[in-house]
């Protein structure tokens, strides 16, 4: 029998939709794909978020605002799920030219809470999954993002076009 943590972590609910206006993040960032993260010795994120935390850069970064969720925002992607894109961990902040610009406009939530990283891999095999069964739902490919709000829960918002 499953923990009831282990249960949460691997069912996930149905994401909220959410209209978002625009901010940005400043941290560090990193140019990557999707079949580079699935090579251990290709993947930059780990390293990244790692670098991130070692240096700690949220202390660091200038322009700070009240917010004091960590965030990995997804952006400048080449194409789609299959192109290059940035991953930038971060924190949000008021401007600064080193800063990315998270887009306004309509966000599918998904919402996890468990033990890192096993967690936040189960949120994206849910993300997979569901945009898989939705054809109908299309995303932007602007910006994504993670938001953690505590070091075992995290709210993944992916841009969705509207018509």
């Amino acid at each position: 029998m499953q923990s009831q943590s282990q249960s949460q972590s691997q069912s996930q609910p149905q994401p909220q939709r959410q209209r978002l206006e625009p901010f940005r993040v400043a941290g560090l960032t990193a140019r990557t794909t999707n079949r580079d993260e699935s090579d251990p010795q290709a993947a930059r994120i780990g390293t990244l978020w790692d670098r991130f935390f070692g240096e700690r850069v949220y202390e660091k970064t200038p322009h700070r605002v009240d917010d004091m969720r960590l965030f990995g925002v997804y952006s400048d992607y080449e194409a789609d799920a299959h192109g290059a894109f940035d991953i930038t961990t971060g924190v949000a902040v008021a401007d600064g030219p080193a800063s990315v610009r998270i887009e306004g406009g309509d966000y599918l939530v998904f919402h996890g809470h468990g033990e890192m990283p096993q967690m936040v891999l189960a949120v994206w095999q849910a993300i997979w999954h569901y945009f898989d069964a939705h054809p109908e739902i299309k995303r932007r490919y602007k910006t994504d993002f993670e938001a953690y709000s505590g070091p075992d829960q995290v709210a993944i918002h992916i841009g969705i076009l509207t018509e």
